[in-house]
């Protein structure tokens, strides 16, 4: 006869979610300061103050905790699907810049350009770290971009390859903004500065990129 495991009160969903939270916390920072590599499981148990049986049946192995790491930073990035339609280039202008004001916000949070030295600083020795940083953040906001280029294509707003189309704005959006807070030779831009930059590149998007 099968037994039945009691589902969890309350309570115990809500105490669960809050160990887990704590070995994400603990792993985050044991990466950050020591790097992947350097970093031991019983650091991190001894860290969140929990048992490393814990820490494999909350989360999981190091590997599973890097990638829960950076997904739950990474969802700051991500764009909202309900983006307004597409109706002529004013419309375009509003959407491009607003795109990029959010990406450009969350992406400078400083946690996560703390993600990305992380990255570079293991890309060597621990190359998962890169590879959980683009599958989780930058591989979805590259698609949701090129995919809101398809659209602005179909619409005839813009004449042009929907993947070139994505990567000049990317390029008019940042610049050497990125390189620069990973050196740490300037601040982060607050919001009308991030505001201006996204506006500025969606003008200069259409400027490079006629209506056919």
């Amino acid at each position: 006869m099968a037994i039945r495991s009691r589902p969890q009160s309350d309570g115990e969903t809500r105490e669960a979610a809050t160990v887990r939270q704590r070995i994400l916390e603990a792993a985050f920072a044991a990466f950050m300061e020591r790097g992947f590599a350097a970093t031991s499981t019983l650091e991190i148990a001894t860290r969140a103050k929990v048992s490393k049986r814990a820490l494999y049946e909350e989360v999981g192995n190091k590997d599973e905790m890097l990638v829960a790491c950076i997904a739950e930073r990474a969802r700051r990035m991500q764009i909202p699907a309900d983006l307004r339609e597409l109706k002529d280039r004013p419309t375009l202008k509003r959407t491009l810049a607003a795109f990029g004001a959010q990406l450009l916000h969350e992406t400078t949070d400083p946690t996560v350009v703390a993600v990305y030295r992380l990255a570079i600083a293991e890309a060597v020795v621990a190359p998962e770290v890169a590879r959980a940083l683009e599958a989780t953040a930058v591989g979805p906001t590259r698609a949701a971009l090129r995919d809101l280029m398809a659209r602005a294509r179909a619409a005839n707003l813009v004449d042009g390859d929907a993947g070139e189309m994505a990567d000049c704005f990317a390029g008019l959006l940042w610049g050497s903004l990125m390189v620069n807070l990973l050196l740490r030779v300037i601040e982060r831009p607050g919001q009308r500065e991030i505001a201006r930059r996204a506006e500025r590149a969606a003008e200069a998007l259409l400027r490079l990129y006629p209506q056919p």
